[in-house]
């Protein structure tokens, strides 16, 4: 029997959020950012007002921070409960019990079973990844699920694959890690939503990097990719990821999260829209540069090509201390709708 949460989408014709559109610098961002730009907006949720946290993101060393939006913002935003599902029997079985409460399960599993990395994965790779499952019927072994661009579906022996089960049961040392959301009895205004957004915003610029994460991250690149050179190429491809994908995707998505204030009635924001893509257009530019300075073995001008990225970094936060700033009341009240149980 074939039960789901939101019984109304089918993957066969499912449109996708426009921040997951193809013409985008960075179309997907990270396995758990992507399920959330599309699960909101099957609640009727807009999916923008959540990425005020990306103003926090910094330089770590060695990679960007891996962007994830806080599970306190999204109650404080949207009402929405998010919460580690103990799994002590079969996943499959939890995941069913969730959907029968009407609530959506977040399962990390193996991306080498997902069709839709034709190409990039599936039943090429194993790899760690989170779906978001809307549609299951155990008997006929079929899932649709949340992940990367869309809502996907799979079956059969993937299906066996995902769970663990039928030729791929095997002993594994520890259980995937789950979650479930509550979804609220009644779904927040408009007017709540931006309000708390805005909130939110003021709360995390004042945690966000002392100094500018891009200008720490240029000052290392050229000695960081002259190492990688040394390695196999599919180390490339990680090292890219976790820096330039990590930095250019999170401001992309936050050049968004600015263009909705400015639908919202904030026009004095525009400015900083343009210095956020610059940031993300930049990334994308140099990781082409940086594709071409491990395959020739030349690193100089690496640093100088990321310069316009981190001077609209300091433009953009300048702008938005001006817009958003300190003197004002930023003291941060999350207010929750009610959630259903």
């Amino acid at each position: 029997m074939s039960e789901a949460v939101f019984d109304r989408l089918s993957a066969a014709t499912y449109q996708r959020s426009p921040l997951h559109a193809q013409e985008r610098d960075w179309p997907e961002t990270n396995c758990y950012l992507d399920v959330w730009i599309e699960l909101l907006p099957s609640l009727g949720l807009p999916p923008e007002a959540c990425l005020a946290y990306s103003v926090t993101q910094d330089f770590e060393g060695d990679q960007f921070t891996f962007f994830k939006v806080p599970l306190e913002d999204l109650e404080a935003l949207y009402g929405l409960k998010v919460t580690e599902l103990a799994i002590y029997d079969k996943v499959e079985t939890h995941v069913r019990q969730q959907i029968e409460r009407g609530r959506i399960s977040l399962v990390e599993v193996d991306s080498y079973f997902l069709p839709d990395t034709h190409g990039v994965g599936y039943h090429e790779a194993h790899g760690k990844t989170t779906i978001a499952v809307n549609r299951m019927d155990l008997e006929a072994r079929t899932l649709e699920y949340f992940h990367g661009l869309g809502l996907h579906r799979l079956e059969g022996d993937d299906f066996d694959g995902v769970f663990q089960r039928g030729d791929h049961a095997k002993a594994v040392p520890f259980l995937p890690y789950t979650e479930f959301v509550k979804f609220p009895e009644v779904l927040p205004s408009p007017e709540h939503v931006l309000s708390v957004s805005e909130d939110l915003l003021r709360h995390h610029l004042k945690r966000r990097p002392a100094d500018n994460p891009v200008a720490a991250f240029a000052r290392v690149f050229p000695a960081q990719v002259e190492k990688v050179s040394e390695r196999e190429f599919d180390f490339f491809h990680l090292y890219a990821f976790n820096t330039l994908r990590q930095l250019g995707a999170n401001f992309e998505l936050f050049s968004a999260y600015l263009a909705w204030l400015v639908n919202q009635g904030r026009p004095e924001l525009a400015d900083c829209v343009d210095f956020a893509k610059t940031i993300s257009s930049t990334c994308k530019m140099v990781q082409f540069k940086l594709a071409r300075a491990v395959m020739r073995k030349k690193f100089q001008g690496l640093d100088e090509a990321l310069v316009p990225a981190a001077d609209a970094w300091d433009r953009l936060m300048e702008q938005l201390d001006r817009h958003y700033t300190e003197t004002q009341d930023a003291r941060f009240t999350p207010v929750v709708s009610a959630a259903g149980a």
